[in-house]
């Protein structure tokens, strides 16, 4: 990859990035609830998806938006 791109488009492909994971999030954290009568083992693989989405969520917010979190906690 050799393309070089302006500070406003990797800012948007962040943001792009960060809207997909938290899209992401949310489909596992609804597959997890799904599954969670039906199919234990499921469940808990939805779940740790679910967390590491949120994790890359966490990261991304904070490459965006720097303490910002880190204030609301």
């Amino acid at each position: 990859m050799t393309d070089v791109v302006d500070s406003d488009e990797l800012l948007r492909r962040i943001q792009r990035a960060r809207a997909c994971a938290a899209e992401e999030e949310g489909a596992w954290r609804t597959r997890r609830d799904d599954l969670s009568g039906v199919d234990p083992d499921g469940a808990h693989e939805a779940g740790v998806r679910s967390l590491a989405f949120e994790t890359v969520v966490r990261v991304l917010d904070e490459i965006l938006t720097p303490g910002k979190r880190a204030a609301q906690e």
